[in-house]
């Protein structure tokens, strides 16, 4: 989401933002795993109806510093799972804290099923570029990995997670696990920890050590890596034609790494591998699921990279909540309009009461979507 970061960082440099912490209430700490059963997570899945199922594959965003009576209904009525948040949504620290507070009071005043099951609130805060609320972190990937040293990402993950979780945020979409190779987008922007694997491992994995020990989810993106991409994935599909043994021990090795650590979240990318699939990866079954389930073995919840991006245009919403659905994503990030997520969302309710996707696969999607709730109960 490099174009809103962009964005994002010039409305910062005119934005207030109280840099002292205060004393609201922060929210429940991540959890280091779901303690939930699978067929729990199932049995509350297929018990939604088919609106609040549709609606849990659902992240909306927000327009302005205060939230909507349409947003606020959704939320009440358990068609959304969460929100997104960016440098609009905020003034200060204590507007911030009240607006998380009263998403999540929204919440509590939904369906039995899910009053309890916290939202997501998810924000971009990988340092350097891309940062969304002032403090932590201070320094970007690409400078903690000049500076080489995992205790030192690991506190700045700490860091990141409380400054995040005393604002009521309780999801970091970093970090980010792309191979920052010379000419790549990420490397010139400073997004990337390293140029190896084993360098990115070590790094972003430390990262996302403090973020879990200070009770914020974790997201590795993008998936299967765009340290090939040398253009904004945001503006254009990046065609990275990297061999299929490349791709597997090179770019996908940071999050089979995390995969097998327990990492809750994976962004899938918008970059087309022509060696998996023609498609753009988080339209892909190749590579949404058989590449990202089988092959590197995650088992958490995946959610798309922002759909809302000018590189994905030629798409309506509905066809891409249908295309990413189909191929195996479980939440779609709405990040720029809440039309856009509505319609998204109806696309879905749409396609099961028609025949044409099954309710299986929006209730195996849902089901993943309760568990990472659960984390943060």
């Amino acid at each position: 989401m490099l174009l809103t970061a962009l964005v994002s960082a010039a409305i910062a440099a005119a934005t207030p933002v109280v840099t002292a912490a205060g004393a609201g209430p922060a929210p429940t700490p991540a959890r280091a795993a779901a303690t939930p059963a699978a067929t729990t997570d199932a049995a509350s899945a297929a018990a939604l109806s088919l609106d609040q199922a549709a609606g849990e594959h659902v992240i909306g965003s927000l327009p302005g510093t205060t939230l909507s009576a349409g947003l606020a209904a959704r939320i009440r009525r358990g068609e959304v799972a969460g929100v997104i948040l960016f440098t609009r949504n905020i003034s200060s620290r204590a507007q911030l804290r009240g607006l998380t507070a009263q998403l999540q009071a929204e919440r509590r005043r939904g369906p039995a099923a899910l009053r309890d099951r916290p939202l997501l609130i998810m924000i971009d805060q990988e340092g350097g570029l891309v940062k969304r609320l002032s403090g932590a972190p201070v320094d970007s990937p690409g400078e903690l990995a000049r500076i080489g040293s995992a205790d030192r990402a690991r506190r700045e993950g700490l860091a990141t997670a409380r400054n995040l979780r005393d604002v009521g945020v309780n999801v970091d979409l970093a970090p980010v696990l792309d191979i920052g190779r010379p000419g790549s987008d990420v490397r010139k922007l400073g997004r990337s920890w390293g140029s190896t694997p084993a360098r990115v491992e070590q790094l972003a994995g430390a990262f996302a050590d403090g973020l879990k020990a200070g009770g914020v989810l974790a997201c590795a993106k993008h998936y299967p890596g765009i340290g090939g991409a040398t253009v904004d994935e945001d503006l254009t599909l990046n065609r990275i034609t990297l061999p299929l043994a490349t791709l597997r021990s090179v770019d996908e090795a940071p999050f089979r790494f995390e995969a097998a650590r327990g990492i809750p979240l994976v962004m899938v990318s918008t970059g087309v591998y022509p060696v998996l699939s023609s498609e753009a990866a988080m339209f892909a079954p190749q590579i949404a699921t058989t590449e990202l389930r089988k092959t590197v073995g995650f088992k958490g919840t995946s959610v798309t990279d922002d759909l809302e991006v000018p590189a994905l245009a030629s798409r309506t919403p509905e066809r891409k909540a249908l295309d990413a659905t189909t191929a195996g994503e479980d939440l779609l990030l709405f990040a720029q309009t809440d039309a856009a997520a509505i319609r998204g969302q109806a696309a879905l309710v749409h396609a099961v009461t028609a025949g044409t996707l099954p309710r299986a696969t929006i209730d195996a999607g849902t089901s993943r979507v309760l568990a990472l709730r659960d984390r943060l109960r």
